[in-house]
């Protein structure tokens, strides 16, 4: 952000930004931009200056290549871009019941997944108890067991979890309270709706408010070049790099968003407060953010998922109990990898777009949601639920606030406005993309950008 700006100017890009969000949203962003607008009036450099390593001075970004085949950013007429945009969602309509019957169906998916998972520990710990089970067997089947469960957890978050709590189907007559915003994964209602590492109102704040509202920005959180500028800067062999982010792919949920989103929920308080802003993760409970940290992220989900449910096979026996955990332990595994698989590539690769400035309009926020943002393979309602309907990235950003059935809906209907207006449209394998996305992480290629904007 430049810090030669007046702060009349800095408040009226917050302002606009204001403009563009839900109705719920817009009380909330409102109060915390005028907060920042405040603070960046007298900070004069980045926050990345103030950590350990030194960045090169283009670390960010590589130029847009001259032989760009598609219309270039100054170019695009946002304000025809906003109308055409704004008419897709006017064709669809509101959403109704059966929205709400095709996000029950995947809810359906996702528990018979998990439960399915659960008898299969059950067969499993009967048959070591009574039979014995060969190594290969036990591996076997424990695995099988492990995949299920994981797949549960992942489609439970992304299929159930993240439309809900984007109030996607907060306006469909007569809904029930538990598949609202306001009641969904509220109190004690987090064991039932969405026990996770993750504290929910954590997670809703990083993701609706942080992430989709600064995409590419260096106010979003999961800007993934500059989260790992740390091993990208490191004089790291290439090949350890990527061994690395495969270590972390499998425990990411546990290292890095639930710290990072706790971190950033309690950021948002120390900004009322006019109080600095943490900046490291917090993994210990030594201080009063990793106290909260292991209170309410890592000890409800940790407590019930690695003791008290294994201890439900008890009656089975102490082995029961282990074979128990050892497959929680593979599911863990799996559905961090597989969430990973789904969710990081989304924004992250070289063909992917970041701004050193805040959007100033809606049509400029619609430009950037494409821009920055990339599909994978879609088709049928399976193939797009094991891919958590997170392979229709541009739809979602677009419209954050929507079910899951509406984005299939609306696919055609972007892409015609995208080749109308000269945009490209990047919807390719997640294998590739995945691909792409650590080629990133390591420092082999770059985020693009566009200058000054």
């Amino acid at each position: 952000m430049d810090d030669k700006k007046s702060l009349d100017e800095i408040l009226a890009e917050r302002e606009a930004r204001e403009a563009i969000v839900s109705a719920e949203e817009a009380e909330e962003i409102a109060k915390q931009e005028k907060i920042w607008a405040e603070e960046a009036q007298a900070k004069k450099i980045e926050e990345e200056e103030n950590n350990s390593y030194e960045f090169t001075s283009d670390y960010r970004a590589d130029k847009i290549p001259d032989d760009h085949v598609y219309a270039k950013y100054e170019d695009i007429d946002q304000d025809q871009l906003q109308k055409d945009i704004e008419d897709i969602k006017e064709k669809i309509g509101a959403p109704n019941e059966k929205d709400l019957e095709h996000l029950k169906k995947l809810e359906r998916w996702s528990d018979g997944a998990k439960y399915a998972g659960f008898f299969m520990i059950f067969v499993t710990a009967s048959l070591e108890a009574t039979q014995g089970l060969s190594g290969l067997a036990f591996w076997a089947m424990a695995t099988v067991a492990g995949i299920l469960i994981g797949l549960g957890n992942v489609t439970r978050w992304a299929d159930v979890v993240h439309p809900i709590l984007h109030g996607a189907y907060d306006k469909v007559p007569n809904v029930p309270l538990e598949y609202t915003k306001r009641g969904f994964a509220r109190g004690k209602r987090r064991y039932i709706d969405w026990n996770d590492w993750i504290k929910p109102e954590a997670w809703e704040y990083e993701h609706n408010i942080m992430h989709h509202y600064h995409l590419g920005e260096d106010d979003d959180p999961d800007n993934v070049e500059r989260n790992m500028q740390w091993l990208i800067q490191s004089k790291t062999p290439m090949w350890l790099r990527r061994l690395f982010v495969y270590i972390f792919a499998m425990t990411w949920k546990f290292t890095y968003y639930a710290p990072n989103t706790m971190r950033i929920l309690e950021n948002k308080e120390r900004r009322k407060k006019k109080l600095e802003e943490i900046k490291d993760y917090n993994y210990l409970p030594f201080n009063a953010l990793g106290k909260k940290l292991w209170k309410e992220s890592y000890l409800p989900y940790g407590v019930t998922q690695f003791i008290i449910t294994p201890l439900l096979f008890l009656p089975l026996g102490m082995e029961a109990v282990y074979t128990a955990f050892i497959i929680l332990l593979i599911a863990e595994a799996y559905a961090n990898l597989h969430s990973f698989l789904v969710i990081v590539p989304n924004h992250s690769a070289g063909d992917i777009y970041q701004f050193s400035e805040p959007h100033k309009s809606q049509g400029e926020f619609y430009l950037r949601q494409i821009m920055g943002s990339v599909n994978y393979n879609t088709g049928t309602d399976l193939l797009d639920f094991s891919q958590g309907f997170l392979n229709y990235q541009i739809e979602h950003h677009l419209f954050p606030n929507t079910p899951h059935s509406y984005q299939q809906k609306m696919q055609p209907l972007v892409k015609e406005v995208c080749k109308k207006h000269n945009i490209e449209y990047r919807q390719e394998s997640v294998w590739k993309r995945m691909a792409m996305t650590i080629d990133l992480m390591v420092g082999e290629t770059k985020l693009l950008r566009v200058d000054g904007i």
